[in-house]
């Protein structure tokens, strides 16, 4: 089996932060079994060490950059779900790095969430769990609604759909992480006019150039500052279809 790099200064010079030797150990260990899942079931087109590394490990933790300058110190036990985890990120990266955070992985594709749960289980990653359904329906159950400290969501769709997935399933005060590669100002000022109706408000765009291929990553963070309308999210499949303008 390949090993994946370590690349150690790449990032500390990205993320002021590096892995510990068990840390790269859980991350050599979950290449592997994706790996092995991926033979059963399509999780990831991403093979390659270095794409691996960089694409989903390094991906993955530089959209929770902020919690990581606080590990060091005591970083806050959160409440997390990934919405379309797809395969496992960047829930499970997130997972190994922050072993006090909860970890919802969500995917409405069964085999997916099967297999990762397969992968957790070889793995013992003890603090994920599965939701095997769709965002428009979780976010109207009781016990997921406005439940979750924080909420990823990596090459789910338009800004504005992911919005309107998030916002239900976050407390107050939450914060939803959207993983996005280019960015505009339409895309930003499209987003903005729609946040107030679910209770958001843009909190920040991080920028950031990926360390291997120097492509550009943009991390834009919602925060809920009001309780989202209970008609939110919409019916399954209209947010994707119709999104919020």
């Amino acid at each position: 089996m390949a090993m994946l790099p370590n690349y150690d200064d790449r990032w500390q010079n990205t993320l002021h932060w590096q892995p510990q030797n068990s840390q790269q150990q859980s991350f050599q260990q979950l290449y592997e079994a994706i790996l092995v899942a991926n033979q059963q079931v399509n999780l990831t087109r991403i093979t390659t060490p270095d794409d691996f590394w960089e694409k989903h490990l390094w991906d993955s933790l530089q959209g929770v950059q902020p919690w990581l300058s606080d590990l060091d110190i005591g970083a806050p036990a959160l409440k997390v779900v990934d919405i379309g985890t797809g395969g496992g990120f960047p829930g499970l990266p997130v997972a190994l790095v922050f072993p006090h955070w909860a970890i919802a992985l969500m995917d409405a594709t069964r085999k997916k969430i099967a297999a990762l749960e397969s992968v957790c289980a070889t793995l013992g990653i003890a603090n994920v769990g599965f939701l095997p359904q769709r965002a428009e329906q979780v976010a109207h159950q009781p016990v997921h609604r406005e439940a979750y400290d924080l909420a990823l969501l990596r090459a789910v769709g338009p800004v504005n759909t992911c919005a309107e997935y998030a916002l239900p399933l976050l407390n107050l005060g939450g914060q939803a992480v959207l993983y996005r590669g280019q960015w505009t100002a339409e895309e930003e000022a499209g987003l903005v006019a729609i946040l107030p109706r679910l209770g958001g408000q843009l909190l920040e765009v991080r920028s950031q150039v990926t360390p291997l291929t120097q492509g550009v990553r943009h991390t834009v963070v919602v925060t809920k500052i009001d309780r989202t309308p209970d008609k939110f999210p919409r019916l399954p499949g209209i947010p994707a279809k119709t999104p919020l303008v």
